[in-house]
């Protein structure tokens, strides 16, 4: 036997000793990460808390180098919002150089270096429905098999990839879910229909904490999580975006292409990376015999989506959707064969990664369709207008605040200067002057096509068969004057307004507040809350240079003498609301002297709002997180079932959110009575319901017993016509009677306090096809007029009954009031002039 000596130098020693010891630690630390299954034990069989997700995340980032945490916010329940960073360890090195890179390439910063190289952004995002509780659970897999040492398919995707990936969007819906889920969960499962496991309960676990639904607050961003979430989205901007979702159980999955209508703004890239994902995901799903489809329902269009919002800001955005809302743990499916947590979450995961697979192999194609979308159209605009012009107006902080969220550039004119342009009111050009402190927002900006899709006046809608709102045009939702331009305008502009402090003198008559925009409305909630006195101008009053509206707030000193140091006290309050004038003497120049009829006390609304089984859910959080939030103003929130528990007479005002009230006889009685006393119902959407037709109240579908005969033959008429008409086309003939989302123009009662502040013309918001006659013996303060301007798609049977058609009035009752919404103003909560028609509701009307 011979025998070979090889002899190693002691340097070469030192390597391969250094080396044995690299992958002793790689593989000893390795070792250590642990799959979902192996660290949790109901993996896939039950729902999973919050802060086992955590600390299911804790141990990837504690034991694998290619996973990196960032907490970037807190939910209103103090839940941490959490996304995780998963690349290769030299890339989460450079993390801050690649983020700059990107945004340089784009124009949003000036910080370039060229040491990391062109990485493509993922950002994947789960569970922005706490009930769709299979994309946290995915989640957590996608996450492993992209740490996953003994995968090394995923480690080629990651050389080139960043991964920011956020596990659940919306952890306290996901927990008010999760917890209901364990709480009435036995040992087993019941896929049948009939337990309790798929019946969840009001108002359900889809919503965050004031039961919003995030998934339409992208671009809105009212509510805490969005703020957060977008503000780290900004400073990322990635290529591609994929929102996690489930639908009803029976459904089949969904992924991309997305359906018609698409967004005319979508560009060629978006739509091939669609195609090419969706014949990739396919092939993993025929290879499963699992279902699917494509290009049905989810479209492009309303730009507050998970998929839409990124998509407008240069991503390929999309929407993926998992039956699975109902299912529990376990559900027995119309076609026989069970669904179960497993089933939906490795559905997900598959998907998920074969979304960053097809991104990590077509990174060039995405990061210059990317580049090319986010800085081609900025001079060379997709739509028609070039500049935006905002009359000024106080509610215009309020928008600016918008643009500033949405990271959309302005500035303010400080000249003079004509111009010709589309009059968003009038739905006319004609010429207009731009005069300084007007608002002028450019398209030539970083953010062109998200800017356009906010503030273009008229969206093309390509199919009217949309899955949300079809218009959202920004200076009708804010009641102010716009126009757009089709030129670039060349005009001095400043970057701000400069607001002279008030100066307070030591003895004050008066303070006045202008009622213009929700900060008047939050200076009188911190008024009546600090129990101070306020009057409200009925009509207009001149005091020397100061012009009272209609509306506007007045403090007297005399209302208030037990106030100590009342101007100090006052003016501390009010100093939110910049506008604010002092005035010297009650005595008007126009015979409305401070202590004339002209300015009536307003009581303190103490209020109660109705909850639970049969109100309808995002319309009551809606309410609650105005007065919670907006105004921060006491609300009793009462279940309506605990009807019989409230004493009526401790409160002046009830909210009726839109929904479906099942109050008795007796109960009905008593709040007819309680009006008639002097209390106030603000009734909203369906809550109509309770008066419409009843005996002493005004509401009522048709003026007429002859108008009512004519609409019942002309629906006979159309049923008798229906027997000829063909099955294939159903669907498109139901959406003629439908107003998905559209503008509609009304006229105002400006006399009426309802409807001060808001203009001279009033655009309301219509989501639904409810509508009644201009009322009798009832003040018609908002109505639709004959031959009304519309933005967004409105069909044309329901366009014709809603000529001369009133959408808020006042009813009285004795000495109380009964409010009628037929819209609701407070949608979603960005309609910015609903919200103070709102305020005119809850405050003004007296």
């Amino acid at each position: 036997m011979n025998f070979v000596i090889i002899v190693i130098p002691s340097r070469m020693k030192k390597i391969i000793f250094a080396f044995f010891l690299f992958f002793t630690f790689l593989s000893s630390n390795y070792s250590q990460v642990q799959s979902p299954s192996e660290f949790l034990p109901n993996y896939g069989k039950q729902i999973t808390h919050y802060h086992q997700v955590e600390a299911y995340f804790k141990q990837l980032t504690e034991q694998s180098t290619f996973i990196k945490k960032q907490k970037y916010g807190q939910t209103n329940e103090q839940r941490d919002l959490n996304v995780y960073f998963i690349s290769t360890p030299e890339n989460l090195a450079h993390l801050e150089q690649i983020r700059t890179n990107n945004l340089a390439a784009i124009g949003m910063s000036s910080q370039k270096t060229q040491t990391t190289g062109d990485k493509v952004i993922v950002w994947l995002s789960f569970n922005v429905h706490g009930n769709e509780f299979a994309g946290t659970e995915s989640a957590m897999t996608v996450a492993y098999e992209l740490v996953n040492p003994s995968n090394v398919t995923t480690k080629e995707w990651l050389k080139n990839t960043i991964v920011i990936l956020d596990p659940c969007i919306n952890p306290d819906g996901y927990s008010r879910y999760g917890n209901w889920l364990r709480e009435i969960s036995g040992k087993n499962t019941h896929p049948g229909l009939t337990d309790r496991e798929h019946m969840e309960v009001w108002p359900g676990g889809r919503y965050n904490h004031y039961i919003f639904d995030l998934n339409r607050d992208w671009a809105w961003q009212t509510q805490t999580e969005t703020q957060q979430r977008i503000a780290l989205y900004n400073q990322w901007m990635p290529q591609v975006h994929t929102d996690v979702h489930e639908m009803g159980y029976n459904s089949p999955y969904f992924f991309p292409p997305s359906a018609e209508p698409l967004h005319e703004f979508i560009e060629k890239y978006q739509r091939d990376f669609h195609t090419l994902l969706g014949k990739n995901i396919s092939a993993k799903f025929d290879k499963e015999n699992w279902m699917y489809n494509t290009r049905e329902r989810y479209d492009l269009f309303y730009p507050s989506y998970g998929d839409t919002y990124p998509t407008y800001n240069g991503a390929v955005g999309m929407t993926l959707e998992q039956g699975g809302i109902g299912a529990g743990r376990e559900i027995t499916m119309s076609n026989g064969t069970n669904l179960t947590i497993k089933d939906r979450l490795t559905h997900h995961a598959t998907t998920v990664l074969t979304v960053v697979e097809t991104a990590a192999s077509q990174s060039e194609q995405l990061l210059k369709g990317f580049r090319s979308f986010m800085t081609d159209f900025r001079k060379n605009t997709k739509g028609k207008y070039a500049t935006y012009v905002m009359k000024s107006n106080p509610k215009l902080d309020q928008m600016t605040q918008l643009l500033q969220k949405n990271g959309i550039e302005y500035s303010y004119a400080d000249a003079k200067q004509n111009a010709f342009g589309y009059d968003y009111q009038t739905q006319k050009e004609h010429p207009f002057a731009i005069e300084p402190n007007d608002l002028i927002i450019k398209v030539d900006q970083p953010r062109a096509v998200m800017t356009q899709v906010l503030l273009e006046p008229n969206q093309k809608l390509n199919d009217s068969l949309s899955y949300d709102i079809t218009a959202w045009t920004l200076p009708l939702a804010y009641g102010v004057k716009g126009y757009a331009v089709k030129n670039s305008i060349g005009i001095k502009t400043k970057s701000a307004i400069a607001i002279p402090e008030v100066n307070v003198p030591a003895t004050v008559y008066a303070f006045h507040i202008p009622w213009n925009n929700r900060t008047s409305a939050q200076v009188l909630s911190q008024l009546h809350q600090n129990n101070i006195k306020v009057r409200s101008a009925m009509k207009e009053a001149i005091f020397g240079s100061t012009t009272i509206a209609p509306g506007s707030l007045i403090v007297t000193k005399g209302d208030n003498p037990k106030i100590v140091d009342f101007e100090k006290t006052v003016s501390a309050i009010i100093k939110i609301k910049s506008d604010y004038t002092v005035i010297t003497t009650g005595f008007s120049a126009n015979s409305k002297d401070l202590g004339g009829e002209n300015f009536v006390l307003l009581p303190a609304p103490k209020i109660i709002l109705f909850s639970g089984k049969g109100v309808g859910s995002t319309e009551f959080g809606s309410v609650w997180f105005y007065l919670d939030q907006i105004l921060g103003y006491p609300v009793s929130i009462v279940d309506v079932d605990k009807f019989k528990r409230i004493k009526l007479h401790e409160y002046n005002t009830l909210i009726l959110a839109d929904g479906y009230y099942d109050f008795t006889e007796a109960e009905q009685k008593e709040l007819s009575e309680w009006v008639k006393n002097g209390g106030k119902i603000i009734a909203m959407n369906g809550a109509l319901s309770l008066f419409e037709g009843k005996e002493g109240f005004a509401l009522n579908s048709y003026a007429s017993d002859d108008e009512k005969v004519k609409a019942e033959k002309d629906a006979a008429d159309l049923e008798l016509k229906a027997r000829f008409l063909d099955y294939g086309n159903e669907e498109r003939r139901a959406i003629s009677a439908s107003i998905p989302g559209a503008i509609i123009e009304n006229i105002l009662d400006k006399s009426h306090p309802m409807a001060f502040g808001l203009g001279d013309t009033y655009f309301s918001l219509k989501t639904d096809d409810r509508h009644y006659s201009l009322l009798k013996n009832a003040s018609n303060v908002v109505y639709v007029p004959k031959n009304f301007k519309s933005y967004g798609f409105v069909g044309h049977e329901i366009k014709k009954k809603l000529n001369e058609t009133v959408s808020f009035a006042v009813d009285s009752k004795g000495d109380g009031k009964l409010i009628y919404m037929v819209d609701n103003p407070l949608f979603r909560c960005f309609w910015e002039n609903g919200i103070l028609l709102f305020s005119n509701a809850l405050f003004l009307v007296n």
